[in-house]
């Protein structure tokens, strides 16, 4: 089945179809005072959070702090067990498993720290799933997938596998495959995590530049200082609580 209300989108082919950075303001993610735990493990204990639209939101914290649990939480991936988690007017922790995942799919784009492609499909074919996976035609969602390459400097690496690019190529391919689908909001967990600082800020500085264009909100989780430099505001997560990180912007 098609998607509705959007077709694919790349680097050219926004304009029009995605909001623009400060045209449309208001929150557009919010976790109100959640809890979860695994086990008798507590991992989040009130923690809460807004963010706006066209907002880049850099998450911070030591190891286990509970920050990719919250990102988890706020994508619908995990259902809180206290607490409520919204996206867009809609409470995500009260849908379906499958509405769930239809916002996924539809509204979310993702980008993790091992990039996570797919070994057995080629650079492009990994960029275009999730067009294909929407119901999208191979041939529209192959070509909106190729319009990102010149964009990431991956020119002429369209049909290599996974184990024919460098940790910076991968990575590019991911940012490329969150992004293809024209999402709301990107979560980014440690997207840089894997790489070296020179490659690492090659892949923020094409992040940042492809989302503002586009006015979409980001949630990124980080352990790097430089890398949460890139964002708009920083916060803190200790303890599975947030806080505002001192001097951030309100």
């Amino acid at each position: 089945m098609d998607r509705p209300h959007r077709g694919p989108t790349g680097p050219d082919l926004a304009s029009g179809a995605h909001v623009t950075a400060g045209t449309v303001t208001g929150k557009i993610i919010e976790a109100r005072d959640l809890y979860l735990s695994f086990g008798e493990t507590p991992a989040l204990r009130g923690a809460s959070l807004v963010v706006e639209r066209g907002e880049i939101v850099a998450v911070m914290g030591p190891s286990g702090s509970g920050k990719s649990t919250l990102l988890h939480c706020l994508a619908g991936i995990l259902v809180p067990d206290r607490g409520e988690a919204w996206f867009a007017g809609q409470r995500l922790d009260r849908l379906s498993d499958d509405r769930r995942s239809a916002l996924r799919r539809d509204q979310f784009g993702f980008v993790f720290q091992s990039g996570q492609l797919v070994p057995e499909l080629t650079a492009e074919e990994n960029v275009a799933l999730p067009l294909l996976l929407s119901g999208t035609r191979r041939g529209p969602a192959m070509a909106a997938a190729r319009t990102w390459f010149a964009t990431l400097g991956l020119d002429g690496l369209e049909r290599r596998r996974s184990g024919e690019l460098s940790g910076g190529q991968a990575q590019r391919v991911a940012l490329a495959r969150g992004l293809v689908a024209g999402p709301q909001v990107l979560f980014a967990d440690e997207p840089t995590g894997s790489l070296d600082s020179v490659s690492g800020e090659l892949v923020m500085d094409l992040l940042t530049a492809a989302v503002r264009k586009r006015g979409t909100t980001v949630i990124l989780v980080t352990h790097d200082a430089r890398i949460a430099a890139y964002a708009d505001r920083e916060v803190i997560v200790r303890d599975g609580k947030v806080s505002t990180l001192t001097g951030a912007t309100p």
